[in-house]
This record gives C-alpha cells, structure tokens and sequence, in this order.
C-alpha cells in the first residue's frame, strides 16, 4: 500500500475540523468568522500550541505542523473572492472609477510608502530596507476587507466603492514593488530601465492575453457546456477559468488574484454571470477561511514577549498613520467625514502582500531577521484587529453623522383599497407604469427605497412611498393580502428576486411582472416565479423593429400583429427554457384583467 504524507493530512484535517467545529460556535455566539478563523490559526499553528508538540505530543493532532501544507490552497481563497468581485463589476463600471482608482489609490500608496519609510530611515535602516519595508506595509488585506463588507453587504456603499478602488490600486502596486525588491536585492545588476520595461511589458500581455481569452473564448465554451445540462462539467470549465486566468497572470509576475479578478470582469456581463456566482460562491467560503487560517498562523506570541513595547507602537503606529493619511486623502477626493475615516480605520491595518514582500527580502538580505520577525508580527496583529476596527468605525460613523433625521415624508405609510396594484420602484421606468395605471383608472401603491426621491416625488405631490420591497412586512403593509399583481420596475436583480420569493411565500396566486436586463435574466426571474418577466434587450428590439416596420411601409396594424407574436414567442421560449434548466414551472395564474379594478378614489 502506498504510503501518504501524514503531516499534509492531519494539517488539512485541523484545517477542516476549524471550519466545520470551531466556526458554527463562533457564528452561534455572534463573533465574525474571520476573527474566528484567525484565533484558531494564531492558537492551532505552529507558534500557538504546535510549539509545544516536542513537550505534548498528543498536540499533533490538532496543530498545523508545517503551513506550507494548506498556504497553496489558501492563495485560491483570495483568487476566488477577486473573481467575484470581478463578477459584481463590468468594464464601464470600472472605468468610472479610474479616478478613484489611480488618485485615491495611487496618492495612499506613494504617500504611504514614503511616511513609513522615512520613520524607518530615521531609527536607522538603509534606504533600501526602509522602502521595502514603507513599500510592503502600504498595503492593506484585500481579502479580509472585501470579505467584511461582502458580509455587511455594503460592498456598493461610499465605503465600499472607496474601500474597493484604494485596494485595487494597491493590488497593481504589487507588480512595482517585486521589482523593486528583486533589483535592491541583486545589487541592480543589468539595466533597471530594461528589467522594468520587460516586467511591465510581461504584465501587459499577461492582461491581454486574459482579455483575448474572454472575449472570444470563454463565452463560447460556457455555451457548450451548457448544452450538456452537466453541472459538473460546469464546474469543472468554471474552475478552469479561474485557476488559468490566474496562472497567466502568475507566469508574468502579476498575482493570480488579479488574473481572476479580471476574467470575473469579463463574465460579468454574459448570462452565465448568475450561475457562475452561485457556483462559486461555496468554494470561496471555506478557501477563504483556509487563507484566514494561515494569517492567524503567521502570529508569534512570542514577540509579545521579545519586544512588547514596539510590536505595540508598530502596531497602533501602522493603523493610526495609514488611517490618518486615508482620511486626509479621501476628503481630498470629495469624500464625506464619516467615509473617509471608515475608509482610514478599515485599510489602516496591514495585508497579506507584508509575508510575500518582506520574506522575499529577507531572503535577499535587504531586511535583517529581527525586523522580519517583528514586522510580521505586528502585521499579524493588524490584520486580526481588522473586524474590530470595522466596528469600530462604524460606530464612529454614526458619531460623526449624529441621529439620522427621518423626513415627515418618508413617515407615511401606505392606504390601500381592494383590488390594486403594487408597483416597486419610482424611477423613470416606475413613473411611465403608474401613469398608465392613473390613464386607464387602475389602483395601484407605488414603492421606492430611496429616500430622496421619495422625499421629493411626495412634495411634487405625487403617492408613493418609502420601504423596501423586499421586506414581506412592508409588503403587507402595501395590501399584499388583496393586490392583484406586483410589478417590479427596479433594476436590482437580487432585490427583484428576493421580493418575487416573498410574493410567491405568501401569494402563490399573485401576478408578478418583473423587469429584467436580458434574455438570460428573464430566464432566471421565471425560474423563481415570476409570472412576467420583460428583457429590456428584447424590448428593445422589438420597438426598433416595429418602427422600421411602419417606416417601411407596412399597415400599423399587421406590424403590432407581429410584434405581439414575436414577443409571446420569446416569452414561450424564456418559460421553456426555465423549466427545463431545472428551475421552478411558471406559476399557472388565472390572470385577472386589471382594466376591471375600480379606480382610485
């Protein structure tokens, strides 16, 4: 029988004995997962109760030995959570951003660097050390902040979006600063211009290659294995994806976070984005837990012990210096008080990047060992403080705005009749809706969860009102016992499916007309139980159509004819398809001719 590394299994059995055990007890007592996998890291790795195996060796057993045994498969938790976000994200989105991102993000990481490194130069580094040091702590955890706010769901927030752009520059700034590490530490031998221009030119075909890719082949072989109805060749192509994209962008000396976060950018807008999510989504979970896991492992108590006092001041002097020149720069950029010292305190600790950077120069002898050690040490203690810092920061947040003033107009709640409508978001789409609902004296309750709007349609003099849709609550208050139908105007595709799952909980029956991106959404919503779903894409289409119809030549009235069957053709198509990918039958509702509610009074 063939023998097995017994340290790789037993140390990815304390791994899984973490998440499966000792988690759901940190949940259960209201702790934030991340904290409770970097405590059990800090107290099950080899500087916690692993150093005392020669003394216990019983400790085997549930101590991590060797953390090179699950390090490889905690660098996927950060390569799949990039690839989510990606996901959440499309190219002209992040354009929009290229201020934030190159300003806000380029400015912290410039200034960053050069207040840490001139502390370090001053206490009597060389140059060289002090940028690698100033370099390597400029940058923060991507992993552990977007996870906090992905949990909040705060991840479209001012925080967010700040949060988001300052990390992204950051993770480009990696690029740079290997370079820079690997030149000190050979002495600049050979041209620096020229090992600059070959790095930066691996990285730029690295990115086009992922581009290419995704453009002409990705969406493509999602199509394929979709035709098998297979999901776990499904699986398998999304993973190939991932994995690849970041292996690519690994060969060019780009991180393989970035590699994924870029083809996650680049299936965000095809219609395998939803299933892909939903596919990773379970692997990123416990991955990412893995990677926790190894930051807490990084924790050596004893330089509590060593040096107390500095790993103290490092590491008060680390969040409290980053998180002033955030807020400093955040205000800059036009960010209110209250984002920009959230931003400061959330970034303000360390990130992972600090063990690549640092080892690495240690390795070169750019860093002393001592300072290694300790550096580490005091990062380790950042990155843990970083969900308490996200409390914190909260908290000071609502200090700083005061008690949220509630307008009169938002106050209001609905009255309704029998027999009625209710139409969920009052937007431009929402607005044409209930006109046509007031032309043809249907009864309706319109709904927005944005409060300015609200606030300013109301003093128009216009009847809607303030809730979120997708609370079961404010739906009973809107008459959800005796509506008639639900019509869905908004363009949230996760609060349009919640509110149709709480429409068809307490309303089987219900009519539910819900407005969807494209051919693939409109799919989806069926699955879920919309009765209507209506692709702005098709819709499109079919008005462009209908007009070059006319334009042509052709009756009025056979052009609407045709229009109308095309468009029952596409709906047929969309219920077919939905039924067949194994989603929920289209609800067989008895459709009531809204023309005969009574009117409004």
């Amino acid at each position: 029988m063939p023998s097995i590394d017994l340290n790789a299994y037993s140390d990815a059995l304390v791994v899984l004995g973490t998440a499966g055990v000792v988690i759901p007890l940190v949940r259960r007592w209201g702790f934030s997962p991340v904290l409770g996998y970097l405590a059990a890291g800090a107290l099950l790795g080899p500087f916690g109760l692993g150093s005392f195996i020669k003394i216990v060796p019983g400790l085997y057993w549930v101590t991590v030995v060797d953390p090179k045994n699950v390090e490889g498969i905690a660098e996927l938790g950060v390569v799949f959570l990039l690839f989510l976000v990606g996901l959440e994200l499309s190219l002209p989105r992040l354009l929009t951003m290229r201020r934030m991102v190159f300003g806000l993000g380029g400015l912290q990481v410039l200034l960053t660097t050069a207040a840490i490194a001139s502390v370090a130069v001053a206490l009597g580094r060389n140059p060289a050390a002090s940028l690698v040091l100033g370099a390597t702590l400029s940058l923060s955890s991507t992993a552990i902040v977007l996870e906090l706010l992905s949990g909040q769901k705060r991840l479209s927030t001012s925080t967010g979006r700040a949060s988001f752009a300052v990390l992204l520059a950051q993770d480009l700034s990696v690029i740079p600063i290997l370079m820079f590490i690997a030149i000190a530490g050979e002495g600049a031998r050979g041209s620096v211009a020229l090992n600059v221009a070959i790095a930066v030119g691996q990285a730029c075909a690295a990115v086009a290659a992922i581009v290419l890719f995704g453009r002409f082949l990705m969406r493509p072989l999602f199509r394929l294995v979709a035709t098998t109805h297979s999901a776990d060749l499904f699986i398998a192509a999304v993973l190939f994806v991932i994995v690849a994209a970041g292996v690519i962008a690994n060969q060019a000396g780009l991180s393989m976070a970035l590699g994924a976060f870029v083809a996650g950018v680049l299936l965000a807008e095809t219609e395998f984005e939803k299933a892909i999510q939903a596919t990773v989504e379970p692997f990123k979970g416990l991955l990412l837990g893995v990677f926790f896991f190894t930051v807490g492992m990084n924790i050596d108590f004893r330089e509590l012990i060593r040096d107390p006092v500095w790993l103290v001041l490092l590491v008060i002097g680390l969040i409290a210096g980053k998180a002033v020149i955030l807020t400093a720069l955040g205000r800059l950029f036009g960010l209110s008080w209250p984002t920009a010292v959230e931003t400061g305190l959330l970034l303000g600790p360390g990130g992972e990047f600090a063990f690549v950077g640092i080892v690495m120069a240690a390795g070169l002898r750019l860093v002393a060992p001592n300072v290694e050690s300790l550096v580490l040490a005091a990062v380790s203690v950042t990155m843990a403080l970083t969900p308490v810092l996200s409390v914190a920061a909260r908290q000071l947040r609502v200090l700083l705005v005061g008690p949220a003033r509630v307008q009169p107009e938002l106050q209001i709640r609905p009255v309704h009749g029998e027999k009625h409508a209710i139409v969920v978001g009052y937007g431009r789409v929402g607005k044409v809706v209930c006109e046509l609902l007031d032309q043809h004296g249907i009864a309706y309750v319109a709904t927005d969860n944005d409060a300015n709007t609200v606030s300013r349609d109301r003093r128009d003099g216009r009847a809607v009102f303030y809730g979120d849709a997708a609370d079961q609550e404010f739906l009973k208050a809107c008459g959800l016992a005796s509506a008639t139908a639900l019509i869905a105007t908004i363009n949230a595709h996760d609060v349009i499916d919640e509110i149709v799952r709480q429409v068809r909980t307490a309303r089987p029956d219900m009519l539910v007309i819900a407005r969807a991106r494209d051919a693939g959404h409109a799919r989806h919503l069926y699955s879920v139980g919309a009765t209507d779903a209506v692709p702005e894409t098709i819709e499109a289409s079919l008005q462009l159509s209908e007009a070059a119809l006319v334009g042509l030549g052709v009756a009025m009235g056979p052009a609407i004819a045709s229009i109308h069957e095309k468009r029952d053709s596409y709906r047929r198509e969309l219920q077919t398809a939905a039924q067949n990918a194994g989603g929920k039958s289209t609800h067989a509702i008895r459709r009531r001719s809204l023309l005969r509610t009574p009117p409004r009074p």
